[in-house]
């Protein structure tokens, strides 16, 4: 039986005039913020400082500061030949109602070039895993402490295939050229902190990282810019900052000052960074950068720890990610910034080159309800008996 939508029609009503109200409050805090943003008598180094002093609570992480909050930076020229790297993933996660026990990572492949002599490779490259030492992740010291790649893990796993097909693409760059490879999301494997040291020793450090240093490598000889896009983010890392700068205590302290009371940064609040940006930039423009505040980037990426800015485009904000040694050479930087604004003017607003790794890399539905037909054909065609749940089975057969 199908969603019976005639139920929940007032629902939606409530809905939406409730959020009609909320948006009246809302612009009030935009404008406050943005107040703040642009307020020439906000003194840097005084907020970086009592930044570092506060205390904030775990649900709004405060971005680090490097440059003028009112930072506008217009974009470079496009280099008249360059190459566009990149690379996304879609997976098959395991499925206890299934004959087998295994997952599948479609990893989708683009190298865009551009100049004279201009040209196109697009690439996919599943591969199944399915051997013990691929469906779990064991702790050297003790093989009976394990975690089952599934799920977040999964998502970790194939975030690191993904990286790794980036560092190879971008080894054989030749010599001296200008590119930029790109990545889909963010540059930090979240939740990795919520699992025993070993699963981010392997999937971490020994995986993303290991990569990331790969592409770096390929930098030093090579005009190579690394980022991550993030479309229509949702997060509030600047939107915290300034609500540090309005705190009317010297250090801010959420817990000691603020528990059970009405806060002096409630006239920011529901401030979301990109309606900060939105406002705040035009066409092309970037902002400033910022520090990613995440814990697991301060404890593990060192020179890949993540900066950020955001990107005017017609129609959104964008955040872009790149690590520190790129943040950090302004020529790469610059060329990040100009590299991904022409891709995302090739493609109606989107990075062309994620746009079409994203068409390599997608597994529907119906890829889906294929692969494990052919997988209990293939259990079949052997002999090998097929051991299925009810459940999966009740899923394929109409009732009534």
């Amino acid at each position: 039986m199908s969603l019976d939508l005639t139920k929940i029609s007032s629902q939606i009503g409530e809905m939406v005039n409730s959020l009609k109200s909320a948006d009246r409050d809302g612009a009030q805090h935009l404008k406050n913020a943005l107040d703040k943003l642009t307020d020439p008598g906000l003194n840097l180094e005084k907020l970086k400082h009592k930044i570092a002093e506060s205390r904030t609570t775990a649900q709004w992480p405060v971005a680090g500061l490097f440059d003028d909050l009112n930072t506008h930076v217009l974009p470079s020229p496009v280099p008249a030949e360059y190459t566009a790297l990149a690379t996304d993933g879609s997976h098959i996660d395991s499925d206890r109602n299934q004959a087998a026990r295994c997952y599948l990572i479609n990893l989708g492949t683009v190298r865009l070039d551009y100049g004279p002599v201009s040209s196109a490779e697009l690439d996919s490259f599943p591969k199944l895993y399915s051997a013990e030492e691929d469906l779990v992740i064991s702790s050297r010291d003790n093989p009976l402490q394990r975690e089952n790649i599934q799920g977040n893990l999964l998502d970790a796993k194939r975030s690191v295939e993904e990286c790794a097909k980036l560092a190879e693409m971008s080894s054989f760059l030749p010599y001296g050229s200008t590119a930029i490879a790109i990545m889909d999301g963010s540059l930090i494997l979240y939740g990795l902190e919520n699992y025993p040291r070993f699963v981010s020793d392997e999937l971490l450090i020994n995986g993303f990282l290991k990569n990331l240093d790969k592409i770096k490598e390929s930098a030093e000889s090579r005009k190579l810019g690394l980022t991550s896009y993030i479309s229509f983010p949702q997060s509030t890392h600047v939107s915290n900052a300034l609500k540090v700068a309005v705190c009317p205590y010297e250090k801010a302290d959420c817990e000691r000052y603020c528990s059970g009371k009405t806060a002096g940064c409630e006239a920011l609040s529901g401030v979301q960074d990109r309606d900060l940006f939105f406002k705040l930039l035009s066409y092309g423009e970037r902002s400033a950068r910022f520090l990613n505040p995440s814990v697991i980037v301060d404890k593990f990426y060192g020179v890949h720890r993540v900066h950020f800015f955001y990107l005017k485009l017609e129609d959104e904000i964008a955040r872009v990610e790149v690590p520190e040694w790129v943040s950090l050479r302004p020529d790469l930087l610059e060329l990040v910034h100009t590299l991904v604004l022409d891709q995302c003017r090739r493609g109606q607003g989107y990075p062309v080159a994620l746009s079409e790794a994203h068409e390599q890399a997608v597994v529907t539905g119906a890829d889906r309800d294929q692969f494990w037909s052919l997988v209990e054909e293939s259990f079949v065609e052997k002999k090998i008996p097929v051991y299925t749940s009810t459940k999966s089975r009740s899923k394929r057969t109409r009732w009534i």
